[in-house]
């Protein structure tokens, strides 16, 4: 087995990843005697802004809730394999839902330029279901690549 290095991404290049959206995972803290809790999301990132949005769905009955509105601290995943090896992406920081009542702001703009996957992991049709978006205020962004081989 081959020895795989990585290195840090550029600006450009974490932007570059992160332009086309996507899907990866957001853990919310959960205390030091629990296990983060974790969800797979679909993304959108807008590149004016510099800014990460999601779009969570939230069914009748699920703790995901509770986790957004106590405004614990989050990280975000996102992770792509291609002919170029794998790249990677982490952020960290907290999310704000981004409201109705922000229709015409500049948040509610940048969602209408994104093209968030819609990812259908429910147990219910997704017309049951209420999505809510939400804006990663992030604290750090950074991003890590496999290394090209030497030789």
């Amino acid at each position: 087995m081959a020895d795989v290095r990585s290195v840090e991404m550029s600006e450009d290049e974490l932007r570059e990843f992160l332009e086309h959206g996507g899907t990866g995972i957001v853990s919310f803290g959960a205390g030091t005697e629990e296990a983060p809790y974790q969800l797979p999301v679909s993304y959108g990132y807008d590149v004016p802004s510099e800014d990460i949005y999601f779009r969570f769905g939230f069914e009748a009955e699920t703790e995901k809730g509770s986790f957004i509105e106590d405004g614990r601290p989050v990280s975000f995943v996102t992770y792509d394999h291609t002919d170029r090896g794998w790249r990677s992406v982490v952020a960290t920081g907290e999310l704000e839902e981004v409201t109705e009542a922000e229709i015409g702001s500049e948040a509610a703009e940048a969602i209408q330029r994104l093209e968030i996957p819609l990812v259908d992991v429910f147990e219910h049709p997704t017309d049951e279901v209420t999505f809510r978006f939400f804006r990663l205020l992030a604290d750090d962004v950074s991003g890590r690549k496999e290394a090209p081989s030497e030789g």
